[in-house]
């Protein structure tokens, strides 16, 4: 088996984020290849191995995929014992929703608190889009865990918690209010194993 995963930054890219916390939560061996965001050369790189320009990008062989999401389904077919998504139909098809929500949307989330796992900033005054969206995010996170129980969106760990972890990582940098029957969830995400290995290596990056 050959999976190399490009991703970006690790302090800035947020898509790189999702499929290297699907991929450590499988367990499988993969090759990290991380290229510099924002640089002169970043674009040149990433065309490299993918045609779409943009990171994360997945080669599986000769397979190459080129979206987070996309990326986080293959792996859940190609892993089915690791259960990327919740057994149950039900829940599964909740899980896929608010992922591909998650995908599409939050334009002002991403606009205006953007991700940056090296600062600790003052939460500047939210426009009512991006306040309308914090309490989306937090309305789909609350009833994802009075559904499951938690510690996680679906009980353990899946795709879905994959997909707003760069989510949760804001929530912390910008100091967001949140309902206090979100604390485990957010803690649990934010001390994840994976996403502390993550977050330790995005500190000591040099750009």
């Amino acid at each position: 088996m050959s999976l190399k995963l490009i991703i970006g930054t690790k302090h800035i890219s947020s898509w790189s984020l999702r499929p290297w916390l699907a991929l450590k939560h499988i367990g499988v061996a993969f090759e990290e290849i991380l290229i510099p965001l924002n640089k002169p050369q970043t674009r040149q790189k990433i065309l490299q191995y993918s045609s779409a320009g943009r990171v994360p990008v997945l080669i599986d062989d000769s397979l190459v995929i080129w979206d987070s999401l996309a990326i986080c389904e293959y792996l859940a077919e190609k892993f089915p014992s690791a259960q990327l998504w919740p057994e149950n139909v039900a829940m599964r098809a909740r899980a896929r929703a608010v992922s591909a929500e998650m995908h599409s949307g939050f334009a002002h989330v991403r606009q205006q608190l953007s991700m940056n796992l090296k600062k600790k900033v003052p939460l500047p005054e939210l426009n009512a889009d991006t306040q309308s969206e914090l309490n989306r995010l937090q309305a789909i996170w609350r009833e994802c865990l009075a559904l499951s129980g938690g510690p996680f969106l679906f009980g353990s760990f899946t795709i879905a918690d994959a997909m707003f972890a760069p989510v949760v990582t804001r929530f912390l940098t910008y100091s967001v209010p949140y309902a206090p029957e979100l604390e485990l969830y957010i803690q649990a995400m934010a001390h994840l194993p994976a996403m502390r290995q993550w977050t330790s290596a995005a500190l000591i990056e040099e750009n």
